[in-house]
């Protein structure tokens, strides 16, 4: 979506106006068309309301729409004119409009208030129709601008900044919305070289044999049944103080996951295509940092694995040695992205030393049962880094919710011929995956882990996305960054 500035509306300016306005204070200068029609049709000005209609004006028709922002001094302000941007761009997506105004000025924002609008609207307006020949007119995207009117001192400089996180979001989208036969562990790494040259960020690139001489047997373990190769792909950013320890994000990229010998039922399986939403918010995440030119050491790492059945397959049984050297007997091949998050864990901290890691998986269904589409599971060896990751949830609306790491958990995962299982049995799912990964964290650094399994992906519209991929975990690790290595 192309965003543009105008200081003032004129004859060349889009059709539709749409001014944001706070709840329960509708401005005293509507036309009166406007204003008892809003109250007629109970627009409040809640988050996420929109209202429009035609008024006349100076003997020319015209169509006036209303966005709620919620109320100015709660706490979620960031949010709520996301929201508001996010509900335009829904409205007039597909409306035969092109374009639409905000009247920043008229509205009382400030540069980084509308800022936060563009965002919500740019998000929302995002659409993957690469795939789709046979739209409808009445469904076909025809909004492609936003013209921003009166917008004050530095909205210009605030947008350049949020553009580069909303480019990030959309990267991580596309990564996800894509089919299995087009995004696999190659694919996913050529994508990712595409999309950041020219960033000033270094990928590096692990393959097959590049990784069984390391020792990583687990992550490997996964690959054996599939066709395509696995890779582990690392994007450096250093943007920060010399020699100063990167923070490490990890992310799992299960490119499909069938469930190997452990096969899942059929119906529903077509949605594992975005088992590597971790690796995608990791990716995304890590473009948004790049292009913004974050003042920040971090390392990405995917690792990438496509989870097959098939005669060269992991067999539930099967004992893996990890790069660690730990060993894991597999009792479920469906239980797999733990074996890739296991060695990737180890690789980085090896490889480069972190402060601190981040992992993000699309780990467990047990996530789904405890916490639904709502909230990600956090879990942490280190309250601080728990803290700040619920923080900078709830500013930039990826909400998280932290669940319990203790040792009692660990006797589930206890094996009578290796070192531990991959899985801990029925109960606390989500938790004994969480424990097992962090037997892989060493030196107590500070770690901490977000099963994102219930966010990836949303089967209806959402604040700020359609149907289709979230974008989760973007914005968190981006808004992470902000606060505790470039505040």
């Amino acid at each position: 979506m192309d965003i543009e500035f105008r200081d003032s509306l004129d004859a060349k300016s889009p059709r539709v106006v749409a001014r944001i306005v706070e709840q329960d204070k509708l401005p005293a200068d509507l036309p009166m068309a406007i204003s008892e029609g809003a109250a007629a049709t109970r627009f409040f000005g809640k988050p996420g309301q929109v209202f429009d209609g035609f008024a006349e004006e100076d003997g020319k028709l015209v169509r006036l729409a209303l966005a709620g922002a919620g109320k100015k001094s709660a706490e979620g302000r960031h949010a709520a004119l996301e929201r508001a941007g996010a509900a335009l761009a829904a409205k007039y997506l597909t409306s035969g409009e092109t374009a639409i105004a905000i009247d920043a000025e008229t509205s009382g924002l400030d540069a980084e208030e509308t800022a936060a609008v563009l965002m919500g609207a740019r998000l929302r307006a995002w659409r993957w129709d690469h795939y789709r020949t046979k739209l409808r007119d009445e469904q076909k995207r025809t909004l492609t601008k936003v013209v921003v009117i009166g917008a004050p001192k530095g909205t210009a400089a605030e947008w350049e900044d949020a553009q580069a996180v909303a480019r990030g979001v959309e990267f991580t989208r596309e990564l996800v919305a894509e089919p299995a036969n087009v995004i696999y562990p190659e694919s996913f790494v050529a994508r990712c070289q595409e999309r950041f040259k020219g960033t000033g960020a270094k990928l590096v690139v692990l393959d097959d044999a590049a990784m069984e001489k390391l020792g990583m047997g687990a992550l490997l373990g996964v690959g054996l049944g599939s066709e395509r190769p696995s890779r582990l792909l690392a994007i450096e950013w250093m943007g920060g103080k010399k020699n100063e320890a990167p923070t490490a994000f990890v992310g799992k990229g299960v490119t499909f996951d069938t469930g190997g010998i452990s096969i899942k039922p059929a119906p529903g399986m077509e949605d594992m295509k975005w088992d590597m939403g971790g690796a995608g918010a990791v990716a995304g995440a890590m473009l948004a940092l790049a292009l913004r030119k974050a003042k920040a050491n971090v390392i990405g790492v995917c690792g990438l694995v496509e989870n097959m059945p098939d005669g060269k397959a992991m067999r539930p049984g099967d004992i893996v040695t990890s790069m660690s050297g730990q060993t894991v007997e597999v009792l479920n091949t469906d239980a797999e992205g733990r074996l890739v998050l296991c060695d990737a864990l180890t690789w980085v901290q090896q490889e480069y030393k972190p402060a601190r890691i981040v992992d993000l998986a699309t780990l467990t269904g047990a996530m789904l049962i405890a916490l639904g589409h709502e909230h990600a599971g956090l879990f942490s060896n280190n309250d601080k880094i728990s803290d700040e990751l619920l923080h900078a949830g709830k500013q930039a609306g990826d909400k998280l919710w932290r669940f319990p790491l203790a040792p009692e958990y660990d006797k589930l995962l206890d094996s009578p011929i290796a070192d531990m299982k991959n899985i801990g049995g029925r109960y606390a799912g989500s938790i004994t995956a969480a424990q097992f990964l962090g037997r892989f964290i060493e030196n107590d650094t500070p770690w901490a882990h977000l099963d994102i399994a219930g966010m990836v992906w949303a089967t209806k519209p959402g604040a700020t996305w359609d149907k289709g991929a979230t974008g989760y975990g973007v914005r968190l690790l981006d808004r992470f960054i902000r606060n505790t290595t470039e505040a």
